[in-house]
């Protein structure tokens, strides 16, 4: 297939990197000119993925217009708050047959809209599919096995770039529920900020059992609230990614959550993390999103307060661990 990838981090170059490997034909559209020009040098992205070697040419541009004729896929690896303007940047200059693939995980905090929903307002015609799941760049870029799962309201479309993506060493599921899959994808990030807010915090394994979860429960009401399958929240991009999140090294949530639970404040963590943190962004739309859905959200709310209230951790802690008693299932689940 001919490919266009925009977003030159860690993900983008690993998919970017995965995609060229597999014969693909690539365009890798990377604004920064010193990172295009450091992978022509290297084969290799030493910023943002250092040791991911391209085993075959690629064409590396910070033209976006000069590689949009004549493509298949357009595969979007900006963060959240970026997506919008690229969407809008590319109307009317690709066919409404492209695909367009999103690897960001996040909700849009003005309008509170999943990916898909600003893709079907700037982009109607064209299909969408959400990639999604327990997947660190820094492994796929060392072809460590991953699985991820591929979500589209078109079950074709989705088969499509479960075909052409798959790899021996990266497998990919499908699942028509797009809400779900988007929506476990992005409220993760919110419990990866709280596990390492706990670590930080010195607290222990026990106490960050109980925050995923709650915290998996926590993701699949708000989900549920706004249609999606509760089955999804039980897969690769729900309690799948929720794992790798809030236990990996490589998470730039949590390791933010750390760096925030030794007393920084969120600008230094995320300042520290050197990449977009995409779960600090997400905490203001979840808490926005609850409070329209009148839904209860205890650790969003409590993240919240740390994060935009400059509340004390500790004492975030303490509440959730000290509010009213009740049923671990609510009645919700049942109607």
């Amino acid at each position: 297939m001919k490919i266009t990838l925009c977003g030159g981090g860690s993900w983008g170059t690993a998919i970017a990197r995965l995609l060229s490997n597999k014969g693909h034909e690539l365009n890798f559209y990377i604004r920064n000119k010193e990172v295009i020009e450091d992978i022509r040098k290297n084969k290799e992205n030493t910023k943002y993925l250092p040791g991911a070697k391209f085993e075959k040419e690629i064409n590396l541009t910070n033209n976006l217009d000069s590689v949009l004729e004549d493509i298949d896929v357009f595969i979007i690896a900006v963060p959240t708050s970026s997506i919008r303007e690229v969407l809008t940047s590319i109307k009317d200059k690709i066919s409404k047959d492209v695909i367009i693939v999103n690897l960001s995980k996040g909700i849009e905090v003005e309008s509170l809209d999943r990916i898909s929903e600003i893709s079907s307002e700037i982009l109607k015609d064209n299909p969408f599919v959400a990639l999604s799941g327990p997947s660190h760049a820094e492994e796929v870029g060392r072809d460590i096995p991953t699985t991820l799962v591929a979500s589209s309201e078109n079950l074709k479309v989705a088969q499509t770039i479960q075909h052409e993506f798959s790899t021996p060493i990266f497998r990919i599921y499908t699942n028509p529920d797009l809400v779900g899959v988007e929506m476990g994808g992005a409220l993760k990030n919110i419990i990866a900020l709280a596990a390492g807010m706990n670590d930080g915090l010195a607290y222990g394994d026990n106490s960050k059992a109980a925050l995923m979860t709650r915290g998996i429960y926590e993701m699949s009401k708000l989900g549920i609230s706004l249609g999606a399958n509760p089955h999804t929240f039980n897969g690769l991009s729900g309690i799948g990614d929720l794992i790798v999140t809030c236990t990996s090294m490589h998470s730039r949530n949590r390791r933010a959550g750390i760096l925030i639970g030794e007393g920084k404040s969120m600008e230094e963590a995320c300042n520290e993390v050197g990449q977009v943190v995409e779960g600090v962004k997400t905490v203001k739309s979840a808490y926005k999103l609850a409070k329209l859905k009148n839904i209860e959200m205890p650790i969003t709310n409590a993240l919240y307060k740390v994060l935009y209230e400059g509340y004390d951790p500790n004492k975030a802690v303490y509440e959730l661990m000290t509010r009213e008693n009740k049923d671990e299932i609510e009645q919700i689940f049942f109607e």
